[in-house]
């Protein structure tokens, strides 16, 4: 798998999507506010135009029960390129923090390894796929960060709950949506295929999978309580329970992430703040 990342396809990708970063930055910084926002919502509505339009390319093309089945937003990166276009006109500061704090992460983490793409068999017969993957994981991330860039929201540590708050809310829509798919036929109807966590769980809301480095890394955050039947035929195995069980992985890895960056934009008012209590906690000592 090492062998087969760090190849020239990957530096390409990463120094592309860091370029067009860059670029657009310096492009819209001393552009009006109105070309500003304009741009931005048109990347997201892009985003949300070719998730859809993927059905026209292999393997989408090619196998109709995968066609229909991804056209759902079925992870974590396709729920929030459905909800992005929405959620950058909210006045609501805290639905702006997740945006940033999450599409930042999940964007970076993809960056550093782009699982899907490493997964393919057909390279070739599948690259526009490989394109589309980019784009979006390039969109959700850029956009949120030139959004505090250009000034057009303003990070502050004190809201850093907003991201593991809200990635475990967009995780119980994902959850629910799967549901909806088998029961509308679009998935296996609930049996062992579809509770089964090897089975169209790239977000892990079903478990971890089996051999997943990243999966298993997440159970050591994971209390046991959350990974055991408690009661009934089945008591004391090993079973973990759907969405519950993420609960603690994501606030013991996402608020800490969240925190680091928003030292980049807030550290100053981090800094302001931690003055003041030390003030006040010496004159209550006195």
């Amino acid at each position: 798998m090492i062998i087969k990342m760090f190849n020239g396809w990957y530096f390409f990708w990463i120094f592309l999507q860091i370029a067009a970063t860059v670029g657009l930055y310096f492009f819209l910084r001393k552009r009006g506010r109105y070309l500003q926002e304009a741009t931005l919502f048109t990347l997201l509505l892009l985003g949300v135009m070719f998730h859809f339009l993927k059905v026209f390319i292999p393997p989408y093309a090619t196998d109709e029960a995968r066609m229909l089945r991804d056209s759902w937003f079925v992870n974590i990166c396709g729920a929030n390129i459905a909800l992005f276009p929405f959620m950058i006109f909210s006045k609501n500061k805290y639905v702006k923090d997740y945006m940033f704090y999450i599409g930042v992460i999940s964007g970076l983490i993809v960056l550093v390894y782009p699982q899907e793409p490493l997964a393919k068999i057909d390279q070739i017969g599948e690259f526009w796929d490989i394109v589309r993957f980019y784009f979006h994981h390039w969109m959700i991330m850029t956009v949120p960060l030139l959004m505090v860039l250009l000034g057009h929201h303003k990070l502050s540590y004190k809201r850093i709950l907003s991201a593991p708050v809200g990635l475990l809310l967009l995780m119980l829509f994902i959850m629910l949506n799967q549901i909806f798919q088998s029961e509308l036929g679009f998935i296996p109807l609930r049996g062992n295929d579809f509770f089964s966590i090897n089975y169209k769980n790239s977000s892990y809301i079903w478990g971890p999978g089996s051999n997943d480095p990243i999966g298993n890394f997440f159970t050591n955050f994971c209390p046991k309580i959350f990974r055991t039947i408690p009661v009934g035929e089945y008591a004391g195995q090993e079973k973990y329970w759907p969405w519950f069980w993420l609960i603690c992985p994501v606030f013991c890895l996402i608020t800490p992430t969240s925190f680091i960056l928003s030292m980049i934009f807030d550290h100053k008012h981090f800094c302001k703040d931690i003055l003041a209590a030390h003030k006040r906690l010496i004159r209550c000592r006195k």
